[in-house]
């Protein structure tokens, strides 16, 4: 997983404001930090903003982590020519998984009508830091998006579990996002293995051991320059070992990996609208970005799409996994796809349920 969110009991945010990640200067467009949601100067006293104290509460807001995976992290230092793409890919598809989780996975609960009831929330502020190394000078390219802990116009907190099970859905679109923008700016192609390791195509396997991120220790922080960085990824690379590179499987990129959505759900007796985005996301081999994905969803599923929180409406696995389309009309397509309403009424199993997960 990509996606961690770590909550914030300090208002203190100078160890992401101090630090300008020169590592990434000449690849990032602007500064490190940058407002994803807010305007104005990006200073400490902007971003502690963010985050919401109040009495007697002890998480005031949540540092969410975003992190490329280590192959697409590599390219960083091997094709420095690519790094600027890769870089703004990875921005935009930061952007991505944190829109969805304000839009799904932001609610409060409520006790009324003799139940917890869930209203959807919106963070007033989300400051984003980009960096590119990890604290042992690997290439590491990551976010740290600081949100608040308490949505506008709430006087509660927001469901953290709520949160929490979406960000696994989060952590599947940015993947997915990245995949194809770097794709399609870049010589590079990623892809998802079937195991579900990401992978990039005739980018040799001995780069994830040379720079693996694997450490016992944790020294301290360093703010290196530009310079210093890239001499020490030179010098890492003559130590370099050719392993292999790894093929892509020979598939339309533009089809749903229908094997691998369908496993995705074994074992399960029903299914809510989060873990479906998340096989169709994991499905999308070569990628597909945040709108393809959900568009997808919401045609083929469209009972559940107002879901958000953990109160969603359920489909049994059999509804979803369309085995009788599959077999009649082949793998679904990402680009436009179209559903068949008479063909949906015959092949439905049972009716959808709304119950807490």
């Amino acid at each position: 997983m990509v996606v961690r969110l770590y909550p914030r009991s300090s208002l203190d945010v100078s160890y992401f404001t101090s630090d300008p990640a020169h590592e990434l200067d000449e690849l990032r467009a602007g500064p490190a930090g940058r407002w994803l949601q807010g305007s104005g100067p990006v200073t400490e006293d902007s971003v502690a903003r963010v985050f919401t104290p109040g009495p007697a509460r002890r998480t005031v807001g949540y540092d969410i982590v975003i992190a490329a995976p280590r192959p697409l992290s590599i390219l960083l230092a091997v094709d420095p020519a690519s790094g600027p793409a890769v870089v703004a890919a990875h921005q935009r598809s930061v952007r991505d998984a944190v829109e969805y989780l304000q839009e799904r996975g932001v609610v409060v609960r409520d006790r009324r009508f003799g139940g917890d009831e869930e209203d959807p929330g919106q963070w007033g502020a989300i400051a984003a830091f980009t960096h590119g190394i990890n604290r042992h000078g690997e290439p590491h390219l990551h976010d740290h998006v600081l949100v608040g802990s308490q949505p506008v116009g709430s006087t509660t907190q927001l469901d953290a579990r709520a949160l929490a099970a979406h960000a696994l859905t989060a952590d599947a679109l940015y993947r997915s996002a990245l995949r194809a923008a770097v794709a399609r700016t870049t010589p590079w192609v990623p892809w998802r293995s079937a195991q579900g390791t990401e992978h990039v195509r005739d980018l040799d396997e001995g780069y994830r051991a040379l720079w693996g991120g694997h450490f016992d220790d944790r020294p301290a922080k360093v703010l290196p320059s530009r310079a210093d960085v890239v001499a020490r990824w030179a010098d890492d690379q003559r130590r370099f070992l050719s392993v292999a590179t790894v093929s892509p499987p020979s598939r339309d990129p533009h089809l749903l990996d229908e094997h691998g959505f369908a496993a995705s759900f074994e074992g399960q007796y029903d299914v809510p609208r989060r873990e479906v985005v998340t096989a169709v996301a994991n499905a999308a081999v070569f990628g597909a970005a945040r709108p393809t994905i959900e568009h997808f969803t919401d045609t083929y599923y469209p009972e559940l799409r107002e879901s958000r929180g953990l109160r969603e409406t359920l489909l049994s696995v059999r509804e979803v996994r369309r085995v009788a389309l599959v077999a009649s009309r082949g793998p679904r397509t990402l680009a436009e796809p179209t559903f068949d309403e008479p063909y949906r009424s015959r092949t439905r199993s049972w009716e959808p349920r709304d119950r807490s997960r």
